[in-house]
Parts: C-alpha cells; sequence; structure tokens
C-alpha cells in the first residue's frame, strides 16, 4: 500500500473513529448518565457535567433559532466536512491526514446534532474561581486536537506542512 493510501486510511479511520467516540458519548450521557443523574453533577471543584443545547457554532456564535438558520448552519458545516475531505484526500503527510480526520469527524458528529436535534449537545463544563470555560462535547475536543496538530505542523514540524500530492 502506497504512503498517500495509508495517510488516506489514517486520516478517515480517524474520523470514523471520532464520530463514533462523540456519538457513542452523546447517546450515554442523554439517555443513560443523565437519566440517573440529572444535571448539573459537579466532579470536583473544576468540572461540572451539565446539559446544554448549543443553537450556534462555537461559543453559541451565530445562533440560529430558525429552521432556516438551523439548516443554514448545517448546510455551512457539510459544505467545510467536504473541502476538509477534499484536503485529506490531497494530503500525503500522516500527520495532516490525522488531523484532518480528528477535525472532519467531530464536525460530522456535530452536524448530526444539528440535523438530529436542532442544536448541538454539549456537557463538559471547567472552571475554577473566576475563570469559566464555556460548555463542550467530545466532538469539540476532536477538533481542537485536530486543529492544533495542523497548526504544530505548520509551525514546528521540520516535516513539509500539509504537503499536497
Amino acid at each position: 500500500m502506497s504512503g498517500s493510501i495509508r495517510a488516506r486510511a489514517l486520516g478517515l479511520g480517524a474520523a470514523a473513529l471520532a464520530f463514533i467516540a462523540d456519538q457513542a458519548d452523546k447517546y450515554y450521557m442523554l439517555r443513560v448518565y443523565f437519566a440517573r443523574h440529572p444535571p448539573p453533577v459537579a466532579f470536583g471543584p473544576y468540572l461540572t457535567l451539565e446539559r446544554q443545547w448549543n443553537p450556534g457554532i462555537s461559543y453559541s456564535l451565530l445562533s440560529a433559532s430558525t429552521p432556516l438558520g438551523r439548516y443554514g448552519l448545517l448546510a455551512l458545516a457539510l459544505v467545510a466536512i467536504g473541502a476538509l475531505l477534499v484536503w485529506l484526500w490531497r494530503a500525503v503527510s500522516p500527520l495532516t491526514t490525522l488531523a484532518l480526520g480528528l477535525v472532519i469527524g467531530g464536525a460530522f458528529g456535530n452536524a448530526l446534532d444539528r440535523a438530529r436535534y436542532g442544536a448541538v449537545a454539549d456537557f463538559f463544563y471547567v472552571h475554577a474561581g473566576n475563570f469559566s470555560w464555556y460548555v463542550f462535547n467530545l466532538a469539540d475536543c476532536t477538533i481542537v486536537a485536530g486543529a492544533a496538530l495542523l497548526l504544530y505542523e505548520s509551525l514546528i514540524s521540520p516535516a513539509a506542512p500539509g504537503k499536497v500530492a
């Protein structure tokens, strides 16, 4: 198997794993965990499990309260996923394809929420003293991890960043 085929397989596998893990986590949290433990559930002074529905994108930006707005955000997500898939398909660096796969899988998981529920399910709330982070989900974590890997590769990695065939 050639290097670019292995790199594609790595990226598509990462996308599938990120998507499956996100959807399994959301299923468990919504259908099992919160049925037994009504939110909020504090885990020490820094982490609280909550059930929030985000009708927008990061930090609830572009909040969509109408069906047209929700379909617009869903369409935007699908176009972005399509563009990332093209990038993944053309990339030959395993690190690039891994990173893109993580972003694609997380974005697809959140897009499925938006299509299914009209909003994205978020659960994890990190806070300490006056510091308060937004409520997020596993898909958000994979998107951030993928973006961090792309940033690492473009700024620090000695390999040619995002080399495209």
